[in-house]
């Protein structure tokens, strides 16, 4: 299936023109909150409703039955000039209600003012209990082939290209929650395929909190704000959530997966993705084939540090919905290859010891490589949140021939609760004919009625079989691509409430994973442990969480025990021998610096052609430059002017991923507490630099981002106390050099011998026997990449 294209029409391009042709290139820095710049004055001509801007796309278009219409998207969306009421009555006024005079009562009569009122009182509909916070994009997913002999899937066959729907979200948090808490992402794709829609609904993280779906409810509870206060929001900092998981300690493994750096994700772009449980494929053959699906980001794996993600959860609460969409917007389009861990279809369906069907475990790597199968670009923003983000409805029971469930009892139970969940937030059983739900393959199901239906179904025989509509529809066979459940045996035994005693090794798997990290990730683990459990009230739930802690190593144990002034307990259990898995380690590798934020800082004298040379290559390297300068407008704006895009007033170090300085700005006109409480009029009066600035590279610098600097730049590092021999500090004579050697810095996304801490060495026979990773290369961007605006 080919991807579908939004027409643009010539009125549009001569739109995105004038934008182009507006203030310094608005193309190159994305952000830009409509397609054509706004006027002074209020517009009183009436004229059509603007188009999308290039970087947005709706739904496609395809009836309620799954029907290509053939219609542009545009008939999706507002029409005409003037304003109406629903029923396309046009309007003369909407600022005044109809009142008896000017002073007197307003008059029940006033149907506008009703049927206004009465819709906005119903704008909003039940946000989702878990992952309420998302973002979502379109986008194109290119099958490799290399799964054709493990599935009649047919969007996986060689070079089939699908259209997708991809929405990233957090699970704790309410929809008006900050992006960047510890949490779980979401990792949902809806693939409209030819052969109906499958979703593939999974996590960043390749294992769950609870092995059991009738558990979910308690760790929901148990996560979510206490009831009493409602407090604290999108945190699991807490007594209740810590009281949970180390009663429950089949949750050790996920818990120590949120506490380490994957907790906290840069970017959604720099996030991996996984189906979490086992799937079983077949083939044409009817051979079977046991998977864990996973997304590998092209861009790397990649994560904020604490502090970081603290600072931006108050400066930039959207910090990621804003990265993805300025993203794509500018050209930068993120990539995730999906791959697949395969296993033979065993009657005990275990693996080299690991029970396939406990969602608390996962295979490492190094026992079963990830397979890619095929490439997935996103490529457009939606068009409307609302419509698209807000009312998409994703649902493992979604599946397509060549693709099945097995019996793992998690999720068993996400077949049942995906679909019920749907029927209250989105009003009833047809949520699958809202646009952005809607199949790309006929449907013909004889289901009917029901709230918000919007078919309109012919024939009189919604039953079979019948006679008085020819017999339709008529069921399918193997060889006409009907879904066919696989015949797998139902092992004869009574009915229990309980699990195979596989499930019952909760300590090794995180042991594992603790020993498969550097030095530096296991600091930030136990400083993240440190950091929650001291958020807890009772003793006991402190004293617990050191146990497990302990049953996974001792000197995790004993970290976390000294910053909680508490004794370090012996094990229950012995720890087990485990092998570590390089592939579970964020560092050691290099990746593509698409989309990268770059600060330029200059005070508008000193080397303006220095920084318009560098903001020119930021560009060209795929990346996108910030001027930061102590006032807005433009840098010599009689000669080549130079955009401000933020001031010492706006910007935060956090929304930047290196900074380079070109200049050392003294204190600007605003540099006061009373205008901006970042300002210290002391360090300012001692430096004669822009205190804000010196935050600016401080914190930049604690966060272990690259800092480049020439000519009087280098001046501002030395005013921080910075050394230009410090790990990750670059200092020369010419700009484009500089730029050179900080874009070499960021292809390992931080400087990380900044973290590594005192007397740090490698554990002896642990990860000193991990191989070197290689680097990986940015791929080669697609002809419509290429054409995209910068």
């Amino acid at each position: 299936m080919s991807e579908k294209k939004t027409p643009v029409s010539a009125a549009a391009e001569k739109i995105v023109e004038k934008v182009q042709e507006a203030v310094n290139g608005p193309q190159e820095i994305p952000g830009a909150p409509a397609p054509e710049a706004a006027s002074f004055e209020e517009p009183t001509e009436a004229r059509e409703p603007l188009p999308p801007k290039q970087d947005q796309r709706g739904p496609d278009t395809y009836s309620p039955t799954g029907q290509p219409t053939g219609a542009r998207q545009g008939r999706m969306a507002q029409d005409g000039a003037y304003l109406t009421t629903a029923q396309g009555a046009r309007l003369y006024d909407t600022d005044h209600s109809l009142k008896a005079g000017p002073r007197g009562p307003v008059l029940l009569q006033d149907h506008h003012l009703r049927e206004k009122i009465t819709h906005f009182d119903h704008e909003r509909i039940p946000e989702r209990v878990v992952h309420a916070r998302g973002a979502a994009a379109h986008g194109v997913f290119r099958s490799y082939g290399s799964a054709a002999g493990i599935t009649k899937a047919g969007f996986l066959a060689e070079g089939v290209e699908t259209p997708v729907f991809v929405r990233f979200s957090t699970v704790l948090g309410s929809r008006g929650s900050a992006d960047t808490v510890r949490d779980t992402r979401g990792f949902a794709t809806k693939f409209y395929t030819d052969e109906g829609v499958f979703d593939l609904v999974g996590n960043n993280i390749p294992v769950f909190f609870i092995q059991d779906a009738i558990k979910f409810p308690d760790v929901i509870h148990a996560g979510k704000p206490h009831p009493d206060r409602e407090i604290p929001q999108a945190q699991s900092a807490h007594d209740t959530f810590w009281d949970f998981v180390t009663l429950h300690t089949e949750a050790t493994h996920h818990t120590l997966w949120n506490m380490s750096d994957r907790g906290i994700p840069r970017s959604y772009r720099m996030m991996e993705g996984f189906g979490v449980h086992t799937f079983r494929l077949v083939n044409a053959e009817g051979a079977t084939t046991l998977v864990k699906f996973h997304w590998k980001p092209k861009l790397g794996v990649h994560s904020q540090v604490w502090e970081e993600a603290q600072i931006t959860a108050g400066a930039d609460p959207d910090f990621h919905r804003r990265d993805l969409a300025d993203a794509i917007e500018a050209g930068a389009f993120p990539q995730w290859e999906l791959g697949v861990q395969t296993f033979p279809d065993t009657e005990d369906q275990m693996f080299e010891g690991i029970d396939l069907l406990d969602p608390t475990k996962i295979v490492p790597e190094e026992l079963a490589p990830v397979r890619p199968i095929g490439l997935m670009t996103l490529n457009a923003n939606p068009s409307n949140f609302f419509a698209e983000t807000e009312q998409v409805a994703f649902h493992v029971g979604h599946l397509v021939p060549g693709i099945d469930v097995t019996n793992d009892p998690l999720l068993q139970g996400r077949l049942f609760s995906y679909l019920d969940t749907q029927l209250t937030r989105l009003g009833g059983p047809n949520f699958g004919q809202l646009p952005i739900n809607r199949t790309h393959a006929p449907v013909n199901d004889m289901l009917r009625d029901g709230m918000h239906q919007t078919a309109v179904h012919r024939g009189v025989a919604p039953y079979r079989p019948n006679s008085l509509d020819g017999g339709c529809p008529f069921l399918a066979g193997a060889d006409t691509g009907a879904y066919i459940e696989v015949p797998a045996e139902v092992p004869a035994a009574r009915k229990v409430r309980d699990a195979a005693a596989s499930f019952d090794d909760h300590f090794s798997q995180p042991r594992l994973f603790w020993l498969s990290m550097s030095p530096t990730e296991r600091e930030h683990i136990v400083a993240a442990y440190t950091f929650e459990l001291g958020k807890c009230w009772e003793q006991a739930v402190k004293e617990r969480g050191l146990q497990v802690l302990a049953n996974i190593d001792a000197d995790l144990c004993r970290q976390v025990a000294a910053g909680l002034g508490l004794p370090a307990p012996e094990p229950t259990v012995p720890p087990a021998a485990v092998e570590p898995s390089p592939a579970l380690s964020q560092l050691g590798e290099q990746w593509p610096v698409d989309g990268r934020i770059i600060g330029i800082v200059s005070d508008g004298t000193e080397d303006l052609d220095g920084v318009r040379e560098v903001r020119r290559a930021v560009l060209d390297a795929g990346m996108v430059p910030l001027v930061v300068a102590p006032a807005g407008g433009s840098l010599d704006p009689d000669g080549d002017p130079v955009t401000v895009q933020r001031t010492f007033l706006t910007a935060r170090s956090v929304e930047f991923d290196a900074i380079l300085l070109a200049g050392a700005p003294a204190p600007a006109a605003d540099a006061y507490g009373a205008r901006d409480a970042k300002a210290d009029a002391g360090a300012a009066a001692a430096t004669g630099v822009d205190s804000r600035l010196l935050l600016l590279v401080t914190e930049a610098y604690r966060h272990g981002k690259a800092l480049g600097a020439w000519g009087g730049g280098t001046g501002v590092l030395e005013a921080a106390g910075l050394s230009t021999a410090s790990p990750g500090v670059v200092a020369g004579e010419r700009a484009a050099a500089v730029l050179e050697k900080v874009t070499e810095l960021l292809a390992e996304h931080r400087a990380w011998d900044r973290f590594t801490p005192a007397g740090a060495r490698t554990p002896p026979g642990v990860l000193a026997r991990l191989p070197a990773r290689p680097a990986r290369s940015a791929p080669a961007p697609s002809a419509e990449r290429a054409a995209a605006p910068r």
